[in-house]
């Protein structure tokens, strides 16, 4: 087994995209794993829906700007995003409320321009207090900017690819062998999320897949990093063990497609300040 990743210093295209060297094998593990996981759930194309939906969402909340989004819109959006949901809570009372949404609405100004993603993610990160509890904020920037976008914005949370952590979707599918020896020196801006996305967007072409691509991405991105939570003792979280382990359980949690009750309503956004509210497993 190999002990250490190639290449050890990042390589790059005429274009200036990083160039990724990924592992065959690994996709095509997580798409067989993908696509027998979501058999008794209706097939992937039901998780194909479910995200059109999400985007449907978003889309429509910001149709009119963020200046036009009202607190209960944005806390039903908080729902859909994993990594947010945990910690948004602060932000979505009082005048906090309208803060965070005029950052929003510097965030979306001009996504036209992919060229400033990058400085409008910084940017809008720089607002907030610089601390572990805030690492939420790149993921709601990213989450914000995909699912009102996403063919434009490839997604672009944390557990895709953190360069500094050394963690995400890239290093399990990197090519190289054993992922915990090494790191993997590419940045994990804008261009590095594109090229991804184009590389399985390749990957998935070659596997006869054609439509709604940019959201297929999105699943093996999610099966591909819940298959390292499994492996992590991530089963070992559910709070009934008597009950048949669900093969899609973080393939869902990572996409936000288990925010909504669909029979209550009741979101899993955590309630500021709320000793009572329901423990809710946090992705961080």
């Amino acid at each position: 087994m190999a002990q250490a990743l190639a290449p050890t210093t990042a390589d790059f295209t005429p274009e200036g995209l990083p160039v990724l060297h990924l592992s065959g094998p690994a996709l095509t593990a997580a798409m067989e794993a993908l696509v027998s996981g979501s058999e008794e759930q209706g097939g992937v194309e039901r998780y194909l829906e479910a995200l059109a939906l999400k985007v449907s969402l978003f889309q429509e909340a910001f149709a009119d700007g963020a200046a036009s989004v009202d607190r209960d819109a944005f806390k039903y959006l908080c729902a859909y995003m994993a990594p947010v949901r945990r910690r948004v809570g602060p932000y979505l009372e009082g005048s906090a409320f309208f803060d965070m949404r005029d950052r929003i609405a510097a965030l979306l100004d001009g996504a036209e321009d992919t060229s400033t993603a990058d400085a409008r993610i910084a940017a809008f990160c720089a607002q907030f207090p610089q601390n572990k509890k805030h690492r939420w904020v790149r993921d709601l920037a990213a989450e914000l900017l995909h699912y009102t976008d996403p063919e434009r914005y490839p997604l672009m949370c944390r557990w895709v690819w953190d360069k500094r952590a050394n963690s995400g979707v890239l290093r399990e599918i990197w090519y190289g062998g054993d992922q915990t020896h090494g790191t993997i020196d590419v940045p994990d801006g804008y261009a590095t999320f594109l090229m991804l996305r184009q590389e399985l967007s390749q990957f998935l072409s070659d596997n006869g897949v054609f439509r709604n691509v940019p959201l297929f991405v999105d699943l093996i991105c999610a099966q591909v990093y819940a298959g390292y939570v499994v492996e992590q003792g991530g089963s070992y979280l559910r709070a009934d063990f008597a009950s048949p382990y669900d093969p899609m359980q973080h393939t869902r949690r990572l996409l936000g497609l288990d925010g909504v009750d669909a029979e209550t309503g009741r979101t899993r956004v955590k309630p500021h300040a709320d000793p009572a509210a329901a423990p809710v497993t946090e992705i961080d």
